[in-house]
């Protein structure tokens, strides 16, 4: 158990049962972030509903609170914007854990005329931030951090467009531009070197703003204003992964997931699981805020091992340690490679799931930018640690649903800060897991 774990932290997961029904997942997570940012730079009131409250998203808005946004809750996940006037923080601006919301707020703060100080728990203080300062400094910002790290100081400065090769796809750096880009003077474009999530593009163009996309370029011209938004947020595609993977393994299951979004950017392990030979089946249903949202039903699948690398990695990098399991129980080998971004999310998570996956009797072979599984494993119940990382403690329990025995994933709590009431979902679905988080 971690030292800050408690029983009101802590999963008893056992096997045995099916999983059955149909359920919804909650309000996607980059998107509520977004939403927060842009619907506090909008020259209006924005209207958000479904929107996450989750640990992350919850630190993103508190921080558009402390510059002084008002931003009225009519329920958990319905709110009002008044946007268009930030004005400076007494305090530091605290984003906890929520490493999206630190990012892409970098990039607002780089263009404002006042000076703030972006800051964070000790696990948001170990991530890297070299990876937006050098393009923000690039554009004329004056922004500074602690060995390239968190807390980081922005001062006011004259911002000005650039045209930025990124060395790597990232969704959250392409957004800190773009968003520095909205203040700067003339054009900033970005040429990504493959496919990363366009959440931003999507939604600034939904609000006015003048930014198109030709091929891997992306070009944004600052026209002085950003329309208020009238949203609702789909289901976020990451939170439906670990039921996708739970539906695929725990035998003689059938699910339903409905209102998800099937951003292309997004749905790399959709991909993945088909080809590994995954019994899905998605049915597109409509858009909300310019995103692809539909149903995807799962059924117990027999999975068999392949290897993944390139270009597809972005779109799924948040959804390796449940591919983790999945592997575990295909047949032959699953190979990962080019996915060392997972060493410097929340935890190490290549490290992390390895360690833990082991307590459950599992081999992994740990690789510097990725792993190498031969599947059809069996697993025996054992007590594992969610590590204060959302994936890693809903990772586990979806592991113990298929371990021989009763597994116990403390520190669990974490989920909620992308999944409240996971715990319930699986419950719902059938699955016999009892505890608090």
């Amino acid at each position: 158990m971690s030292k800050n774990a408690t029983a009101m932290d802590t999963l008893q997961i056992r096997p045995g049962k099916p999983l059955r029904g149909t359920t919804t997942v909650p309000g996607d997570k980059s998107l509520s972030h977004r939403a927060i940012l842009m619907g506090m730079l909008a020259n209006g009131t924005s209207q958000v509903r479904g929107w996450l409250a989750a640990g992350d998203t919850e630190a993103t808005l508190g921080t558009a609170q402390a510059l002084g946004v008002s931003i009225e809750r009519h329920d958990t996940h319905t709110l009002t914007i008044h946007g268009g006037n930030l004005r400076p923080s007494a305090q530091p601006l605290n984003f906890v854990n929520a490493g999206t919301g630190i990012r892409l707020a970098a990039g607002v703060m780089a263009g404002q005329p006042f000076e703030s100080v972006l800051d964070g728990s000790e696990q948001l203080r170990r991530r890297p931030m070299k990876r937006i300062i050098a393009p923000l400094q690039m554009m004329g910002a004056n922004i500074s951090g602690t060995n390239d790290r968190a807390p980081l100081s922005v001062k006011p400065s004259e911002l000005r467009g650039i045209r930025y090769e990124m060395p790597e796809a990232s969704a959250q750096v392409k957004s800190a531009v773009l968003l520095a880009g909205l203040f700067a003077k003339g054009a900033t474009a970005i040429v990504q070197p493959g496919p990363a999530r366009d959440h931003t593009e999507r939604m600034l163009q939904s609000m006015g703003a003048d930014i198109v996309t030709e091929g891997n370029t992306i070009i944004l011209t600052p026209n002085g204003q950003l329309n208020p938004m009238n949203m609702t947020v789909p289901g976020d595609f990451s939170s439906a992964a670990f039921l996708m993977v739970a539906g695929c393994i725990v035998p003689d299951s059938d699910i339903t997931l409905t209102g998800v979004n099937l951003n292309s950017t997004r749905t790399g392990l959709l991909d993945v699981l088909l080809e590994m030979g995954a019994n899905i089946t998605v049915t597109e249903t409509g858009l909300e805020a310019g995103e692809p949202v539909g149903e995807i039903r799962i059924q117990t699948s027999d999975l068999k091992g392949i290897h993944i690398g390139g270009e597809i990695v972005v779109r799924m990098i948040d959804e390796f340690p449940v591919l983790m399991v999945a592997a575990l129980c295909a047949s032959g080998e699953t190979l990962v490679q080019d996915a060392k971004e997972l060493r410097v999310k929340e935890t190490d998570r290549i490290a992390v799931m390895a360690s833990e996956l082991r307590k459950l009797g599992a081999e992994i072979e740990e690789r510097e930018d990725g792993f190498r599984i031969i599947g059809q494993q069996k697993l025996s119940g054992a007590a594992a640690d969610g590590h204060d990382d959302h994936r890693i403690a809903m990772s586990m329990t979806v592991a113990g649903l298929i371990a021989s025995g009763e597994t116990i994933v403390t520190d669990a709590a974490c989920a909620g800060d992308s999944f409240p009431g996971f715990a319930e979902t699986l419950q719902h679905l059938g699955a016999m897991l009892t505890g608090e988080i």
